[in-house]
């Protein structure tokens, strides 16, 4: 097999020139496009109810948001997930999201998403900088593991019911699932 058999691992540049697939959410690891379906209805609840109460907590400085574009590596091959909810300071750039500007990232485990999130996201977001990430895993009963960002990666505990944390600014949520 010849190298021209491969796929070319595409390039930050390569990944904003293409068009939008809002049918599906499509993630760039290393280089290669990562499609899954978009989120179940059960999962988009529960992104939109921690982002309704991290909204309303925030001090001011910082924002919210739902589903966008966290460039996590530019260098090609380039990296760019897409967290359920992030955090980061409202003076941060509109024109592209990256790692450095996220206090704090939230993923909700779909089913096929469990290794992604617990494994491949936990090290590229440690390894890109972001101090904080959750874990939210619907599976009853609900938890929410909240990670630290310390020198050997993340270190975390895993809650169920409300969680309160004081850090990266006091904020308490609850899992409701229903």
């Amino acid at each position: 097999m010849t190298a021209a058999a491969y796929p070319q691992l595409m390039s930050l540049e390569q990944w904003r020139a293409l068009p939008e697939a809002p049918e599906q959410r499509v993630e760039l690891q290393e280089g290669l496009a990562i499609v899954s379906p978009r989120p179940t209805p059960a999962h988009s609840r529960a992104a939109s109810r921690l982002w309704q109460q991290l909204a309303a907590q925030l001090p001011d400085g910082f924002e919210a948001l739902q589903e966008v574009e966290v460039v996590i590596d530019a260098a090609t091959p380039a990296t760019v997930r897409i967290p359920d909810v992030i955090v980061r300071r409202t003076d941060a750039d509109d024109s592209m999201i990256t790692a450095d500007q996220v206090v704090l990232a939230v993923e909700v485990v779909s089913p096929g998403s469990r290794r992604t999130d617990h494994v491949m996201k936990r090290s590229e977001y440690a390894d890109a900088g972001i101090a904080h990430y959750w874990i939210v895993d619907l599976d009853s009963p609900a938890t929410i593991t909240v990670f630290t960002l310390g020198p050997n990666g993340y270190v975390g505990d895993q809650h169920s019911g409300e969680v309160t944390v004081e850090s990266p600014f006091p904020v308490a949520v609850a899992l409701d699932t229903t």
